[in-house]
């Protein structure tokens, strides 16, 4: 057919990684088989065609011909076919057997493999094979088979009744090529979900499966884990509840009791029944399961199972927003007693992140996830790496050091997976991928750089798709950044219908949204109505990051009513929040606003002298947009400071402020700053710079085409 010399080295590599997958999986057709070929070795598919066709457009004699020169794989030294490799012992349990087959038998074959081979070339037309069909069940190509029965005879009757192509891959699979199956899907849909067959396309597959094999316990937990991508819980719970039946009714389940027995599969079914609740937030359900399965548990003596049910114990705790720290801690210590190092380090990542949210410093807690990273890696604990990186990105994005969340999320997306990866799968469609991404996303935004944002969100959309279990993480990342785009423009009527969407993902962050659409929009008594009620809700819930934005919005609410003592008990509470929890960006924030009300009250000595404290760390880590508002309220500050005498300091401090709201096309800000230039230049006695920044506040006056609210109102 071809010398190996032709094929190149990563052309074996190809060939090699294919030949396993092709014997062990389904059936495929003859376009399917052969493109398949083809994306590895051109050369080979061809080769492949060529003898194909030499055989099918031949004689039977030349099928004959083909089965006599194969290499022997006790003879083939030098070979693929030699006797230990996988070639070699397809090779020989297909020589041995055909040698087997009676001449009636290797006719059918042939005749077979003439239909195989003619369909794919056949044009039907109006309904009709273009060649004549015929009729084969799905052993007819199958050398196993080697007893010459009745049914074997050929005759002409039996060659013209028509057989349709899908007859050849929708028949039942060999017990080996069902596991085949079942093993790969179940291994793409952990590590690469997109390379996996979509879930219409598989449940159809399942389907077919289950109607040969209705017991065939792994069929039905990959239909559970089908169903889960795309939020069935009626049919993830039934094929759960159907797996574990099976498995209990099996020979593998033959004992009634003990570790491997009855028992056990009776206490998974109960924990992996509460997590399926867990996840769709059936909190009494997953209560009643779990306590069912800590039962059975205890009874059997299961310290492993105990372990993981104590795991899900505080997680469902956690979930319903009640206090789990002795919980936790609990089950980190009977993890490490009983050595089970997963189960431990996912208990310190949970105390980690209780502990974020409680105001623990970050010294303390990267510590923590320091130690954890020595087990990782001691254990190879690949996806714990993953989501211990994804955490520290978040805690200091939480903590407001936006280059070391940059850092950490550059490192998880340049980290290579410990995992042995089969299939050409990529490892990152992962949550803490996902998590990565979106962050970076969210930081590129802050900095006004769209097409980057743009780019990463499109890469997310393109590896988690709206069924996928995470794309509920880039669908609110997304619409986060739009609305907060359309808000620095002045585009309320853009940005208001984006908080329906935002409120059927996240109801706390769409209520806060819809407060800043109304404050916008000038309806500021429905504003200040949410905003009591989200603010109550957040305590509750110890949400303290939306607690301190709660009251900045509510403080800006008093400016408008010229409440500016009203608004300060408000903004010191805020304050006191936010370096309790450490939370160094809201601090900042918080101090921004407060400047601007000791601005308003009349002390601008005191306002300069507290704007310098956030002025640092706002440059450094902060937004473009919180850039150009401590830009610009610096620069009022210092306008106030030297009275009536020129100040040539400021005009400087609010070309730099423009810069940044440029960034953001924020043009009702730079309207404020082209109207506080003139103002300067007018009183440095700088005609022409006065005239040009007076155009400039004219004509994005006259664009805007609404009333400049007072500069004094708001920061």
């Amino acid at each position: 057919m071809m010398t190996a010399s032709k094929i190149t080295l990563p052309e074996r590599r190809r060939l090699n990684k294919l030949i396993l997958p092709l014997q062990q999986g389904p059936d495929l057709t003859l376009g399917q088989f052969l493109k398949t070929v083809e994306e590895c070795c051109p050369q080979t598919a061809y080769a492949v065609k060529l003898r194909l066709h030499e055989m099918a457009d031949g004689e039977l004699k030349d099928m004959e011909y083909f089965f006599s020169t194969l290499p022997t794989p006790f003879t083939a030294f030098d070979t693929e076919a030699y006797k230990t490799s996988v070639v070699g012992l397809f090779m020989r349990y297909m020589l041995l057997a055909y040698n087997k087959l009676s001449f009636s038998q290797v006719y059918k074959l042939y005749k077979s493999l003439q239909h195989y081979y003619h369909s794919h070339y056949a044009k039907p037309t109006d309904g009709q094979v273009g060649l004549p069909a015929l009729t084969a069940d799905d052993s007819d190509m199958d050398l196993t088979s080697t007893e010459d029965t009745i049914g074997d005879r050929i005759d002409k009757e039996e060659l013209d009744i028509p057989l349709h192509e899908s007859e050849l891959r929708k028949g039942p699979l060999s017990q080996k090529q069902a596991e085949y199956f079942l093993a790969r899907q179940a291994y793409l849909l952990k590590n690469d979900e997109n390379k996996a067959l979509k879930p219409a396309a598989l449940q159809e597959e399942l389907n077919n499966m289950l109607k040969f094999n209705p017991d065939f316990a792994e069929a039905h937990y990959l239909n559970y884990l089908n169903s889960m991508r795309v939020q069935d819980i009626f049919l993830s719970a039934h094929s759960l509840l159907h797996y574990f039946d099976r498995l209990i009714l099996s020979a593998n389940e033959g004992k009634s009791n003990g570790d491997e027995g009855y028992g056990r599969s009776l206490r998974y079914a109960a924990l992996n029944l509460a997590s399926l609740h867990c996840r769709f937030g059936h909190y009494q359900q997953a209560d009643l399961a779990l306590q069912e399965a800590i039962r059975i548990a205890q009874e059997s003596n299961d310290h492993v199972c105990l372990q993981h049910c104590l795991s899900w114990l505080y997680t469902l705790e956690q979930m319903k927003g009640s206090d789990s720290t002795v919980l936790t801690e609990d089950s980190v210590k009977m993890a490490a007693h009983f050595c089970l190092p997963y189960l431990a380090s996912l208990g310190i990542q949970s105390l980690v992140q209780q502990g974020a949210t409680q105001g623990k410093t970050a010294h303390k807690l990267m510590d923590a996830l320091k130690d954890t990273d020595i087990l990782h890696w001691k254990h190879s604990l690949s996806e714990l790496i993953e989501i211990s990186l994804a955490q520290t990105t978040s805690i200091w994005r939480m903590y407001g050091k936006s280059t070391m969340a940059l850092q950490q999320a550059q490192l998880l997306l340049n980290m290579s997976s410990l995992e042995p990866v089969n299939f050409g799968v990529q490892q990152n469609n992962t949550e803490a991928f996902a998590v990565a991404l979106c962050h970076l996303a969210e930081l590129h935004a802050e900095q006004g750089l769209y097409n980057a944002v743009s780019e990463i969100l499109q890469h997310l959309k393109e590896q988690f798709p709206p069924h996928t279990q995470h794309a509920k993480l880039w669908m609110l990342c997304d619409l986060k950044i739009q609305f907060e785009r359309h808000m620095n423009e002045g585009k309320c009527h853009l940005a208001a219908p984006l908080v329906t969407a935002i409120s059927a993902l996240n109801k706390t962050e769409g209520l806060y949204r819809k407060a800043q659409v109304l404050k916008a929009l000038n309806r500021s008594t429905e504003a200040y109505s949410i905003l009591q009620r989200l603010q109550v809700h957040c305590e509750k819930t110890k949400c303290t990051e939306m607690v301190i934005r709660v009251m900045l919005c509510t403080a800006e609410l008093h400016w408008e009513s010229s409440g500016f003592s009203t608004a300060l008990p408000l903004l010191l509470q805020a304050l006191a929040l936010a370096r309790q929890h450490h939370l160094q960006s809201l601090a900042s924030e918080t101090i921004l606003h407060l400047a601007f009300t000791q601005l308003m009250l009349g002390v601008p000595e005191q306002a300069l002298s507290v704007l310098h404290e956030a002025i640092e760390p706002v440059l450094a880590h902060g937004s473009v947009t919180d850039k150009g508002r401590a830009l610009l309220l610096t620069a009022r500050c210092q306008v106030a400071v030297a009275g009536f005498r020129p100040n040539a300091l400021a005009v400087d401090t609010l070309k730099e402020a423009a810069a940044y709201f440029s960034k953001l096309n924020c043009k009702e800000r730079l309207r404020d700053i082209h109207y506080l230039k003139a103002q300067l230049h007018h009183s440095l006695g700088h005609s022409s710079q006065c005239n040009k920044s007076a155009m400039l506040f004219r004509l994005l006056d006259q664009e805007l085409q609404s009333p400049a609210p007072p500069v004094s109102m708001r920061l």
